[in-house]
């Protein structure tokens, strides 16, 4: 209990710093300068009042200098990673593999948010995470004397690539290169887990796609040809799948045999 409430502290003060990254990568200005500042009235936000979630709170929403209103989104965010960070630490415990899942986690909530907001993924923050995906993944399987984790890593990052772009090729309209680029991503760290998890988190996402475009589409909110992000139904999948994957698709051969 205690690394998960460490974790999910930390979680908070990662998701403070991924509002920042979803606002600025897609404008392509640094991340690190200048400081944060109020949209409305320019004035620089204060270290008090900048503590994730209970800034807000204190603040009832609104700009200390100017009164402006802040978005629920801002402390939604940090909530929502400490929450994963807390999962991922129930699931994997104090183990050195947790910290590559941890950076899925923290990748996963900014680039969700950036293709919600600009219907795109970032080069920026996709293409590092083949090799930090490798480099935390390798020593999570050293850690534990497992190399063949590794080669199901690399395999499934190779699967699940070459079936988007074989998607991508077929029927470009349907999704971005984007979306390509991020399943060799999502590959590696589910391939990593087994062959089940791979599986699993490749069919959620295009099923949650399919609920939330289904449901969309009765709600007179979109229609067949509107663009939805498909990056942020990919990365619930693979988180999904990560956590309770293995689970599924053990219940799955087991219903099937039965």
């Amino acid at each position: 209990m205690i690394l998960v409430g460490s974790l999910a502290v930390l979680g908070l003060l990662v998701g403070s710093f991924l509002n920042v990254v979803i606002w600025r990568v897609p404008r392509k200005e640094s991340v690190v300068r200048p400081r944060s500042r109020c949209p409305q009235c320019g004035h620089e936000i204060r270290g008090r009042d900048n503590v994730p979630v209970l800034s807000w709170l204190l603040l009832r929403a609104r700009c200390r200098d100017c009164g402006a209103r802040v978005s629920a989104r801002y402390p939604l965010v940090e909530l929502l990673t400490a929450s994963l960070f807390a999962l991922m630490g129930w699931h994997f415990g104090l183990h050195l593999v947790l910290v590559a899942y941890l950076y899925l986690a923290t990748v996963a909530v900014a680039l969700a948010l950036i293709d919600v907001d600009v219907h795109r993924l970032p080069d920026v923050l996709v293409l590092p995470s083949y090799p930090i995906a490798a480099v935390l993944l390798t020593i999570g399987a050293l850690g534990v004397h497992q190399p063949y984790n590794l080669a199901r890593a690399a395999m499934g990052g190779a699967a699940l690539f070459m079936l988007y772009a074989v998607l991508w090729f077929a029927y470009p309209a349907g999704m971005g290169l984007g979306d390509v680029k991020l399943a060799g991503v999502l590959g590696m760290y589910l391939g990593y887990i087994g062959w089940g998890a791979l599986a699993v988190g490749a069919f959620l996402g295009f099923a949650y796609g399919a609920v939330v475009g289904i449901t969309l589409m009765a709600l007179h909110r979109a229609g067949r040809k509107s663009k939805i992000p498909f990056g942020p139904f990919m990365l619930a999948g693979a988180i999904t799948a990560v956590l309770v994957g293995a689970h599924i698709a053990t219940s799955y051969v087991g219903l099937s045999r039965g």
